[in-house]
């Protein structure tokens, strides 16, 4: 199972958003340079995540984009849910209408698997996230000193 292009932009442009939801809205203009990605494919990236209510927009001289909530509250598993669809490694996982599903022992090896990953992005949120990279930034700079 291979997360997309759309899919971890996505997590950084959310990423993006999380480190800097006190201070205000942020416009793709500037996560694209931040985050070294194409605005127009961070346009593409933003909408369905506008429809699924994890980012909200502003028109307007300040307008951009903000987290719909806080970064505690929203998970990894809930942007790639909207940007991949299932994670499942295998389609009979998410669609057991395969009529070998009953004796199929390879099933419950992907079904595990599907768990595995759900329960890491599922408990991973933006905010813990967010903490990471800045602990991280902090460290690079210290190193620079």
């Amino acid at each position: 199972m291979k997360i997309s292009t759309k899919g971890r932009y996505g997590i950084r442009l959310m990423l993006s958003l999380a480190i800097n939801y006190e201070k205000g809205t942020l416009s793709l203009k500037n996560i694209a340079k931040e985050q070294e990605i194409s605005e127009k494919y961070l346009e593409q990236i933003i909408n369905p995540l506008t429809k699924a209510d994890l980012v909200k927009s502003f028109r307007g001289a300040q307008g951009g984009y903000t987290l719909s909530r806080s970064p505690k509250d929203i998970s990894v598993g809930e942007i790639l849910q909207v940007l991949e669809g299932s994670l499942s490694p295998v389609a009979c996982v998410d669609s057991p209408t395969c009529p070998n599903s009953d004796n199929c022992v390879s099933l419950s090896l992907w079904r595990r698997m599907k768990d595995a990953l759900d329960e890491v992005v599922d408990n991973t949120t933006l905010d813990s996230m967010a903490q990471e990279y800045l602990e991280k930034e902090a460290g690079k700079r210290k190193s620079h000193l």
